[in-house]
């Protein structure tokens, strides 16, 4: 009789951690790759369009063979200085396409992949290097503008682990440590602008963290740091979660607006919805099959020019989502980072996260002083691996008249417990 119990796609089940970590290994490769080619003058729409090629080759050595969904969870995106989301122009947008890379702007790249539903999205801020590459080294307020958020990002993850999850000492203080509140998400929002100020530097308005579950990025649970007017996160992580935790920081004011640039980046929702043109229907067809769920470009669609047309019915009846593109209202520089994390017991793991700063090469006067602060960025984020040494093999005592079949069970139990200890 076959076995119809649901499958586990929690993370008590193994493999959905290794699904998210193989996900998180092509979405880190791909990301160090374009990483390079945001050069001076490279245009960002070709940018774009070989992150996602790449995306896909690397998809396509994973799972050969398998009965499982797999493919890109968020498409290349390349986002120029002043840009708050993720931008990817489309190639018949003549104007946009045109649109290029200057030197030393903040540069957010983002992407991702997903293999059986389980996505793994990052995104980085780096300086466009110039033609005549200097020795790397980054100071004035592209500094400030860096450390910000790289000191913010720590901050906010170690914020989000369950009190005590990670706490050491005798166990009256990790029964303590236990006893607290977790973080409000005005708290949060708090400690973290006290943070970036010391830079004198902004949260961007409406940051916002999800939870993941499979075939989701946008689940039941967010946090909203520096939340406009009227807007307001739902809930907090707790263990056994995966997050997409966003970092966003800006040399000016931290407010957005929308900027006149076409929409191209959109997402599928589970509202139904009568469609009447067959180019509508045509669209979402195509969207269901190539993209489930996750964020696409228009531009990944057969015919780009095709889809620009039956999108529009498609966001207006419900069933596809459109992502505007934001911006900086102050024209300010603004950078953001973007980290996958599963919360188990043993603390918080960065499954897709963007490469740590290189804190040697950026040069700023500025230093976090707020004792409370420091204080928790000091705190891990998970627990030490436990090294027990291997237990040495008891030396038995020899049987007198052992039996032949006793000696070899014997042997087999010694192994036994050796494995054990590896």
């Amino acid at each position: 009789m076959a076995d119809d119990a649901p499958t586990d796609y929690s993370l008590t089940n193994p493999d959905t951690l290794t699904k998210y970590k193989t996900a998180a290994q092509i979405s880190q490769k791909v990301l160090e790759a374009v990483s390079g080619w945001c050069v001076e003058g490279a245009k960002i729409v070709e940018i774009c369009q070989r992150g996602d090629k790449l995306l896909e080759d690397e998809i396509g050595k994973v799972y050969k063979g398998k009965n499982i969904s797999k493919g890109i969870s968020h498409p290349c995106t390349i986002s120029p200085s002043t840009y708050v989301t993720p931008y990817t122009p489309l190639v018949s947008d003549t104007e946009e396409a045109a649109t290029t890379l200057s030197a030393s702007e903040a540069v957010k790249i983002q992407l991702g992949a997903q293999i059986d539903g389980f996505g793994a999205i990052v995104c980085d801020t780096i300086l466009a290097k110039a033609k005549s590459d200097g020795d790397g080294q980054i100071s004035g307020r592209a500094a400030d503008l860096m450390l910000a958020t790289y000191w913010a990002n720590e901050l906010l993850l170690r914020m989000m682990l369950p009190p005590g999850l990670v706490a050491a000492g005798t166990e009256e203080e990790q029964k303590k440590a236990r006893a607290q509140r977790p973080y409000s998400q005005s708290k949060i929002t708090q400690l973290l602008e006290k943070l970036v100020k010391t830079y004198d530097c902004n949260l961007v308005e409406n940051t916002t963290c999800w939870l993941f579950d499979r075939n989701e990025i946008e689940s039941k649970k967010k946090i909203i740091l520096a939340p406009g007017e009227g807007v307001k996160g739902e809930g907090l992580p707790e263990v056994g979660e995966v997050w997409g935790v966003e970092m966003g920081v800006s040399l000016g004011t931290g407010k957005v607006k929308t900027l006149n640039n076409r929409t191209t980046l959109h997402r599928r929702t589970q509202t139904t919805y009568g469609l009447k043109r067959p180019s509508s229907r045509a669209t979402l067809s195509e969207i269901k099959k190539k993209f489930g769920t996750f964020p696409f470009s228009l531009r990944q669609l057969e015919d780009e020019r095709a889809g620009k047309v039956g999108i529009v019915e498609c966001v207006r009846g419900g069933v596809v989502r459109s992502y505007e593109v934001i911006g900086s209202t102050d024209g300010e520089p603004v950078s953001r980072l973007f980290t996958t994390i599963a919360i188990t017991r043993n603390g918080l793991q960065r499954v897709a996260a963007p490469p740590t700063l290189d804190l040697d090469k950026v040069k700023s006067d500025k230093k976090i002083s707020d004792e409370e602060i420091s204080k928790i960025l000091e705190l891990p984020l998970a627990k030490p691996s436990s090294s027990k040494p291997k237990n040495k093999k008891k030396k038995k005592k020899p049987a007198k008249k052992a039996p032949a079949k006793q000696e070899e069970e014997d042997d087999e139990d010694d192994s036994d417990e050796d494995s054990d200890d590896e």
